[in-house]
């Protein structure tokens, strides 16, 4: 495979975040830095802008604000009124307006759980057990 060198000048902060990962997985910074660029490409190509946006600005969180998002949902009145219209549908049907506001809620709610499941990912990645969401702690 043919490589083209790159030169990249990174904030202080970004480069020791970059650096600990690299650590954590046993990997040289450049190859940390390929990781997360070739994750970042792939992961863009293949879904909707906005979740894609969210999800790449993950890599820049420090382990207190992943967390945070790991352990994110979606508001309990979306959840509770998407799982009414969901037994609407079932019982007898949902008007036009009432099938738009689901379709519009379980893009949020997938929304929700793609960046959640990244950020954990990213938890992850970075040396926490992430097998309980309740204890997010870092890995021996």
């Amino acid at each position: 495979m043919a490589v083209q060198p790159v030169t990249l000048n990174l904030p202080n902060t970004l480069y020791h975040q970059v650096q600990r990962r690299a650590e954590k997985s046993h990997r040289s910074v450049e190859d940390e830095l390929l990781e997360v660029i070739a994750t970042a490409i792939s992961t863009l190509d293949e879904l909707p802008q906005e979740i894609t946006e969210a999800m790449a600005q993950l890599v820049f969180l420090d382990d207190a604000a992943l967390e945070r998002v790991a352990r994110s949902t979606m508001a309990s009145e979306q959840a509770e009124q998407m799982e009414a219209l969901n037994l609407k549908q079932q019982r007898e049907g949902l008007t036009p307006e009432e099938r738009q506001e689901l379709t519009k809620l379980l893009r949020h709610y997938e929304h929700v759980m793609l960046v959640r499941a990244k950020a954990a990912a990213l938890l992850k990645e970075r040396g926490y057990d992430v097998s309980n969401p309740a204890l997010f702690t870092p890995s021996s």
